[in-house]
């Protein structure tokens, strides 16, 4: 059994809605991408999700967004998950695991993910950075801690696309060279409207798209039509 840690690292709302929506869609589509298996396994799944480093306001917001999802969706599997105000390392030091178990997703890492490190730690640690474009290195306030670190190649993911591909490799057993990815996709709103997303995902079977949040192209779009208002 593995934990998947986000560190949250986006700073906090002081609106009612303490957590902008993408957030929300990433964080429960990690969910379903850590429950569900995109490579068709059907073996039992008792790995979870630990949201750290969130404000009170952040966490309470975040588990009636992640409750109420889950109840309203029958046909998706979701890990089970837990959040916390606590920093990621004061969180492993109450709970015991050392560094040397916990693997840091991180670009400038010197060696790829491999399905061989599913042996070697229980935790597998991304900061909730969300994508910047260009990238911030925020991921280096992790890694002065000293956590052991993995890359999952050059071109940069969402945080729940660095997950799913986390785990097809380190549960699925897969290789980053047999996951099928996308880079840079155009997502077409309608004839005329579309943007390019600048970050790689996984494929998706079905219709060969990047897969991506429930609600997301939605939000892009609202989010495209708002930079537009004067």
């Amino acid at each position: 059994m593995a934990i998947f840690a986000i560190e949250h690292m986006e700073g906090q709302e002081s609106t009612p809605e303490a957590l902008p929506i993408w957030i929300v869609l990433e964080y429960a589509h990690m969910l379903q991408l850590v429950a569900g298996s995109i490579s068709s396994s059907q073996r039992e799944h008792t790995s979870s999700v630990l949201f750290s480093n969130l404000s009170d306001h952040s966490a309470t917001y975040l588990t009636k967004q992640l409750d109420a999802r889950k109840a309203t969706d029958a046909t998706n599997p979701h890990s089970p998950y837990a959040t916390s105000t606590t920093k990621i390392e004061a969180y492993l030091a109450d709970h015991d695991i050392p560094k040397s178990k916990v693997c840091l997703l991180d670009p400038r890492a010197p060696q790829a993910l491999s399905p061989a490190d599913a042996a070697h730690f229980d935790v597998f640690l991304f900061g909730g950075i969300l994508g910047n474009d260009p990238p911030l290195d925020r991921t280096g306030e992790l890694r002065r801690l000293g956590f052991p670190g993995r890359h999952l190649r050059e071109i940069q993911m969402t945080t729940d696309t660095a997950v799913g591909v986390t785990k097809l490799c380190v549960e699925d057993g897969l290789t980053l060279d047999q996951i099928p990815f996308i880079d840079h996709p155009t997502i077409e709103f309608n004839q005329h409207e579309s943007t390019e997303m600048p970050f790689r995902y996984i494929v998706q079977k079905d219709n060969g798209g990047p897969l991506m949040p429930t609600g997301m192209k939605d939000c892009l779009y609202e989010d495209m039509n708002k930079s537009f208002d004067f």
